[in-house]
């Protein structure tokens, strides 16, 4: 994200001393930097660039139309910021240019609707959202554009809202399998992980695309793994062991013993987390009987792995170890260097809390020489190895100490090994502070490389270790 933050401010630049401030060029520059500001979560850096590209005066038809799309891309990145008062200004506004634009029966009048009724959907205006997902609807459906779909799909959502025991998914049987496969995806990505009512839009949203595509279709699969996720997340741990169970059943059917395996895994987790130890390890003896079918010593360790976990969380010590340390033998004769790291790190947290400190620092070395150090497991492991070079034999040492080191590593190693004196890297009130010494004056590539290097550590460790984890 960095690295193409940067080639786009070049470029906006570029564009500015060629054809001037407020040229149509100019404001394509500035919509294109605004994407890439919104795919790395700098919503209001990007709300800047949207509202620079729309402030140029349109010279001709093509640049009017290209102003739409700014306008559009406003409004949403506005709502994607929770701005949600100014996000209907500006797409109310933008349903009207596209109407002048297009008129009311062309496709791109009814791209304007769709958002608009979005907004005023989580304004809380039931009423007119369904008015404006409507007209988005039937517009969309004359024109046999697939774009239908993500209409259908919000006024699903629209509809639920609103409480009125309609049918939420109307159309379906009447559309290409793909179109309805979107539908499906739609929905999916945008329920409220928090809000109880979620369950019963996706609960027919499944209703739906078993009665249109199959039981074990993957559109279907993928709605039923949607709620199982939703489950987790809403505390409702019955309704996501079901949702689990459905998916292995079609896999089994199906014959796809990969899937069939993580569907195992999680159905293991579940299970954990719901109370039942012995159910979970039962799931995790079978799933490790799948593994020892499919023969790849990858998927043994993840499921040795997991199943070690879970059985030193039961209480079984000596059967935990057993586990944990086959998972290492086993990543070791695969290819992949992550599930190598991760079974250490997981055998090293184990050996620590065992007050077995010696062995746990030399797994836990070995894991994080060969993982990403932006890895969240690669986070813990050098936290937990914080805290056993202090000869504590529990908890995870210093986590944003371990964080900011893992920034810094991060960076000194993409820079030449010449330029830094020092890197002091600190975590304050939840973001980076950073303080930089060099040896010697740096050339303008090298300022370049400098400022791209931060700005990918940042969009890296925002994304990736933002909320470390580890099952352990």
């Amino acid at each position: 994200m960095g690295d193409a933050e940067n080639l786009m401010t070049r470029e906006l630049q570029a564009a500015a001393d060629r054809h001037g401030h407020g040229s149509p060029q100019w404001a394509s520059a500035q919509c294109d930097l605004g994407n890439v500001l919104l795919n790395a979560d700098q919503l209001d850096r990007a709300v800047d660039c949207y509202r620079r590209a729309v402030s140029a005066a349109p010279r001709d038809h093509e640049s009017r139309k290209d102003r739409l799309t700014y306008r559009l891309n406003l409004g949403l990145a506005l709502r994607m910021a929770g701005r949600l008062d100014e996000a209907e200004a500006e797409l109310r506004q933008g349903v009207q240019e596209r109407l002048a634009f297009y008129g009311r029966e062309h496709a791109g009048y009814a791209f304007g609707l769709e958002p608009l009724a979005d907004v005023l959907r989580q304004r809380g205006d039931v009423a007119g959202a369904r008015q404006a997902v409507e007209e988005a609807v039937a517009n969309l459906w004359r024109n046999g554009h697939e774009r239908v779909a993500s209409a259908l799909a919000l006024r699903a959502a629209i509809v639920h809202a609103g409480g009125t025991r309609e049918p939420l998914f109307v159309g379906l049987q009447q559309l290409p399998d793909e179109v309805v496969e979107e539908v499906g995806r739609v929905v999916t990505q945008m329920l409220d992980h928090g809000d109880p009512a979620s369950k019963p839009l996706l609960t027919a949203l499944v209703a739906a695309l078993e009665e249109r595509l199959g039981v074990d279709h993957q559109a279907t699969l993928n709605a039923l793994s949607a709620l199982a996720n939703l489950g987790r997340d809403l505390g409702d741990q019955a309704g996501r062991i079901e949702a689990i169970e459905r998916v292995l059943a079609s896999y089994d059917r199906q014959g796809r013993q990969e899937e069939a395996l993580m569907a195992a895994l999680g159905l293991a987790m579940a299970q954990d987390e719901a109370g039942d130890a012995e159910a979970a390890l039962r799931t995790y003896a079978s799933a490790y009987a799948r593994a020892e079918r499919i023969g790849r010593p990858e998927l043994r360790s993840q499921v040795l792995r997991n199943w070690g976990l879970a059985l030193k969380e039961a209480g079984q010590a000596g059967m935990a170890e057993q586990r944990l340390t086959e998972a290492v033998n086993q990543a070791r004769r695969g290819a992949d260097h992550d599930t190598v790291g991760r079974a250490c790190i997981a055998l090293g947290v184990f050996l620590q809390h065992e007050a077995r400190l010696s062995e746990a620092r030399t797994v836990l070395e070995e894991g994080l020489t060969v993982m990403d150090p932006v890895h969240p497991d690669a986070i813990i492991g050098r936290s937990h190895l914080g805290a056993v070079l202090d000869g504590r034999t529990c908890g995870c040492g210093d986590m944003a100490g371990t964080i900011a080191d893992a920034f810094r590593e991060f960076v000194i190693t993409r820079l030449p090994a010449d330029l830094l004196d020092r890197l002091d890297v600190a975590i304050v009130d939840g973001d980076f502070k950073i303080e930089v010494g060099l040896r010697r004056e740096p050339t303008q590539g090298e300022i370049d490389r400098l400022n791209e290097v931060f700005q990918t550590a940042h969009a890296e460790f925002r994304h990736r270790i933002s909320e470390p984890r580890y099952a352990g």
